[in-house]
């Protein structure tokens, strides 16, 4: 493991329990070795970390409920998996065990479209269900920009480019199916859009980063596909231009559904990774959704806000075609970034600080990024604050990741005295249990643990993660 890890030691596993896998699971369960290193890694910068032993292809809930009952009763780990697009080391399996993939869990199984609700299995992708809803005249907007399953979204607490407006996974997920610990299955909430009835449990496993339970059906809140659609880029003579402008819409109360900031080395990367021409310079990328006057209007009032920042280069983006060009290449930053220098992996910040103190806290963290001359990329959802910054290290260069590390301390810390938050969507994971000590305090975090050891007694379900 690099250096970067927990020390924790990776736990036993009986011979009967795989053998009463084999059993169960036949075909639907594999140890090959390229099988497991494929669910022993995720878009974290973590490297170097055993795979699990095995990995169940869970194909319904009975399957989920099996192998997590028999892992149960040999104390054994258990890590879900749905696509791989974690950020943080969730997926990885600190304490050995198995791999529960439920990808192959990908039906959506209603659809009501005068509720205005869809009920899906884990594996579902977020364009998945988007494909199945549109003839309805619906869409599901919460947007991490991979194609995350649902299950990911929800056990992270995902939000993304259209948080601003439609809120984020805790908001738009209603009821769940849920895999205990013991194996057990239990419903929690109800496809009504309130409810007063006991404990929030739904809100408890959304954001639980599967370390109480695996969520086997989601039941999301969907919305009616906005009669107007329209898109604009803006680019600005510097980040705070830019950030100035952001904040000046969201406090004149503009109901933008995405607004999204690159900085010009970003633009950069992305013109050359989706062969695009936009501006190198600080860039807003914008959405507007509504009726054709109201997004007329809203459009006219955030052009005179950009234009009075010195905001230039205001191109709009209507039709279909161009705003999917569009929204792909911000979705493809990450990416970009990556290969602008090969080899290398992302340390990603994802600090979220409340709108009017935005600027003074990415400004400063930029100056101090610059000042180590490692590379980055910067881009965010600032609309609600949050933003990203990735350190492009060399995996094996102690010293950059030591330099990155100290770097999104300190951001992290500046988040933090400014009334914001470690995690704005990526969630904990295994890189930032620390802060959250920081930013929750002892009490709370002791607070979660004692939730976590009630409901998980033996510490099976994705141990490591949280907290340690």
């Amino acid at each position: 493991m690099n250096a970067s890890l927990p020390a924790i030691a990776i736990r036993d596993v009986p011979s009967a329990f795989t053998d009463a896998l084999v059993t169960r699971f036949g075909t639907q369960f594999s140890q090959a070795m390229a099988v497991r290193e494929q669910h022993g890694r995720d878009e974290s910068a973590f490297t170097h970390v055993p795979p699990p032993c095995g990995v169940v292809f869970a194909l319904s809930t009975a399957d989920v409920s099996d192998a997590v009952a028999l892992a149960a009763h040999y104390r054994v780990p258990v890590i879900p998996f749905g696509v791989g697009s974690s950020l943080e080391g969730h997926l990885l399996a600190v304490q050995g065990g198995i791999s529960v993939d439920v990808s192959r869990m990908n039906q959506v199984l209603r659809i009501d479209a005068e509720d205005l609700t869809v009920t899906v299995q884990p594996g579902v992708t977020r364009n998945a269900v988007n494909a199945a809803v549109k003839d309805q005249g619906l869409f599901f907007p919460i947007d991490p920009g991979a194609d995350a399953s649902i299950g990911g979204m929800s056990a992270t607490r995902a939000s993304g480019t259209n948080a601003v407006r439609y809120g984020t996974m805790r908001e738009n997920v209603l009821a769940l199916e849920v895999v205990t610990a013991s194996g057990e299955i239990i419903r929690t909430g109800t496809r009504a859009k309130k409810s007063s009835a006991g404990y929030d449990l739904t809100r408890l496993m959304v954001g639980s980063e599967g370390t109480l339970g695996v969520m086997t059906e989601i039941t999301l809140k969907l919305y009616p596909l906005p009669e107007a659609v329209s898109a604009a880029v803006c680019s600005f003579p510097s980040i705070e231009a830019a950030v100035r402008a952001t904040i000046h819409i969201i406090q004149m109360g503009v109901p933008i559904a995405r607004c999204e900031f690159l900085d010009a080395q970003t633009v950069g990367m992305v013109n050359k990774h989706a062969k695009l021409n936009l501006r190198e310079e600080a860039m807003l990328l914008m959405e507007f959704h509504g009726s054709p006057a109201g997004v007329k209007e809203q459009a006219e009032i955030v052009q005179d806000i950009a234009t009075d920042l010195g905001g230039q280069a205001f191109e709009w983006a209507t039709t279909p075609e161009e705003r999917t060009k569009l929204w792909a290449a911000r979705h493809n930053a990450y990416f970009a970034a990556i290969q602008s220098r090969p080899g290398c992996r992302a340390i990603s910040t994802d600090t979220c600080v409340p709108i009017s103190r935005l600027a003074d806290c990415l400004l400063d963290s930029v100056e101090e990024a610059n000042a180590t001359g490692l590379p980055y990329f910067l881009l965010g959802h600032v609309g609600d604050g949050n933003f990203h910054f990735g350190y492009l290290i060399d995996p094996d260069s102690e010293s950059e990741r030591s330099t990155a590390e100290a770097l999104n301390h300190k951001l992290v810390n500046r988040a933090l005295a400014l009334g914001g938050t470690c995690t704005g969507e990526h969630g904990i994971g295994l890189h930032k249990m620390d802060f959250l000590r920081t930013e929750a305090g002892e009490g709370a975090v002791a607070m979660m643990r004692a939730i976590k050891t009630a409901l998980d007694p033996h510490n099976i379900m994705n141990p490591g993660k949280i907290f340690s």
